[in-house]
């Protein structure tokens, strides 16, 4: 048995796969794409269990084919012969192959958007509260919650549930090349500031031996890949504010992550997520184009944070914030200064509410 009929008669298969909100389109060209670690290859796989003979899927991280590359495979021979209508290439990265195979239809899974024109795009994130919840087996809200401060957002840690620190090392190691390894290390004690590219090199090389190149082109494919977002600032143009994807990761990395901080990122990457455009107001909170400020302030009460607002309220009118929403941990309540509607939400609350309002 060659390789190509190898990984056309066993394809792999994940039995732990649990329902994403994102599905593959079931029609044309589709480029599913996300960060590592989002959860693209057991999606895909789920996918596959549907199929028949007529698909074939190729793992290009393969150790086989390592040696064998699939422009050196007859793949185009194999697909008429075999009559293959469908084509899934995992781990695909682009310049992989020269020219792509003709076929009814391919499917290409990757970290960043290939470049391949006639795709329909999709981005995969890593888990929204609303689907990390339905991972989970927790007996109320309040575990779910407290569970999710732990594990993050990665779907492999979500299905553990007590420590995930033997998991999120071995994600680490296996995800990440040396080099990148130094960077994130990096990136992680500066999360949730103000950074440059310039000041990340900086930094880096205070510890590690590392080119400067190579952080710049790391830097803007960490971006590109969705691992790292620079947000706006309102106020002044520089200094934007540094994110990582995963906060539960940060804190693994770094083991001195205050909660507010945590907390802070947990709501923007919720924002991301469902795809909303945000700027950073200062340190007040989070922009919306809607004119909707969004701050992070897991613990205050009404009465501290109205003393708060009561003193910021010439920046809100400033910038002309029309809304003002307060995600908590778990305090309710409502008020209004003149015109400005201030609401507060736990976070498990919002997060799924907010869904709803964008989708």
């Amino acid at each position: 048995m060659d390789l190509l009929e190898h990984y056309h008669a066993q394809p792999p298969q994940n039995e732990q796969y649990m329902l994403r909100k994102v599905q593959l389109s079931p029609e044309g060209n589709v480029n599913l794409y996300g960060v590592r670690g989002a959860g693209k290859t057991a999606l895909v796989l789920d996918y596959l269990q549907e199929k028949d003979e007529t698909t074939l899927y190729i793992d290009l991280e393969e150790p086989n084919l390592i040696l064998n590359t699939l422009d050196t495979l007859p793949l185009q021979d194999y697909i008429r012969e075999l009559n293959i209508k469908e084509l899934i290439l995992d781990h695909y990265e682009e310049g992989m192959m020269e020219v792509l195979p003709i076929v009814e239809r391919t499917v290409i899974v990757s970290r960043t958007p290939i470049p391949e024109e006639g795709f329909v795009h999709q981005q995969l994130f890593t888990l929204d509260y609303e689907e990390f919840f339905s991972f989970t087996q927790s007996s109320s809200a309040s575990n779910a919650f407290n569970h999710f401060l732990k594990a993050g957002t990665l779907p492999a840690m979500a299905k553990h549930s007590n420590n995930t620190t033997l998991a999120m090392k071995q994600f680490f190691q296996q995800q990440f090349t040396p080099n990148e390894q130094s960077l994130i290390l990096i990136l992680a004690r500066y999360n949730a500031q103000p950074m440059t590219t310039h000041q990340i090199y900086t930094f880096t090389k205070e510890h590690f031996r590392i080119s400067k190149d190579f952080v710049y082109r790391a830097v803007k494919y960490f971006q590109e890949e969705g691992l790292l977002y620079f947000i706006d600032n309102a106020i002044k143009r520089s200094g934007k504010k540094m994110l990582m994807y995963d906060f539960a990761f940060v804190n693994y990395l770094t083991a001195q992550q205050p909660f507010g901080t945590q907390f802070d990122s947990m709501m923007a990457l919720t924002l991301i997520k469902h795809k909303v455009p945000i700027r950073t107001l200062g340190n007040y909170g989070y922009l919306t184009d809607d004119n909707e400020l969004i701050i992070a302030s897991a613990f205050e009460n009404e009465e501290s944070f109205w003393v708060k607002c009561q003193n910021k309220f010439s920046t809100y009118k400033k910038y002309g914030v029309e809304k003002v929403t307060i995600v908590t941990v778990a305090n309710t309540y409502d008020f209004r200064i003149e015109k400005l509607h201030f609401e507060a939400l736990p976070f498990n609350e919002w997060s799924v509410t907010h869904n709803e309002e964008n989708i």
